[in-house]
């Protein structure tokens, strides 16, 4: 997965963007900013100016790191591929969507409005076809670990799926 370059503070919405979306980023600090504090495996950063072999070794340190935590939840990159502990699964783009606000709340129910938004937008699908495109992309997700229960008039649950219960 790349690591995406930020200019720290200047991209800083840039920054929450792929925060949200679980990528990787180095930000590049400029010199009299203060870095953001962070505990996320997915960010480090380094005070610019900063030299391009400093910038490759932080890059290659950071995608290190990333490979010995592979990663610690779920990623769906730009491309629709769902990875997660060196497995990975193509998603269709709605299924994406859905993977990307489940992968949001893990471990979390997340109510069935909420999945529609993300999903559909401002259209409101009949529930039939939100209980057909969640069976699809449960068994789309037990493919590299993962599981989603229906949480009974609650909404849904991604997790582990040696965590499922």
């Amino acid at each position: 997965m790349d690591v995406e370059l930020i200019h720290w503070p200047a991209q800083r919405e840039r920054r929450g963007r792929l925060a949200d979306r679980q990528r990787p980023r180095l930000l590049l600090v400029a010199t009299e900013a203060e870095p953001p504090r962070s505990t996320d495996l997915l960010e480090d950063w380094i005070r610019l100016p900063a030299s391009d072999s400093d910038v490759r070794a932080r890059v290659r340190d950071l995608h290190a790191r990333l490979t010995e935590h592979h990663p610690v939840v779920p990623v769906v990159d730009g491309a629709g591929l769902l990875i997660f502990e060196r497995k990975t699964v193509a998603l269709s783009d709605l299924q994406a969507r859905l993977a990307r606000e489940l992968i949001a709340h893990m471990d979390r129910v997340i109510s069935r409005r909420r999945l529609v938004a993300a999903g559909w937008g401002d259209a409101i699908p009949e529930r039939n076809t939100v209980d057909v495109h969640m069976t699809r992309l449960r068994r789309r997700v037990a493919d590299v670990g993962l599981s989603i229960r229906t949480v009974r008039a609650r909404g849904f649950i991604l997790e582990r799926a040696d965590d499922a219960g």
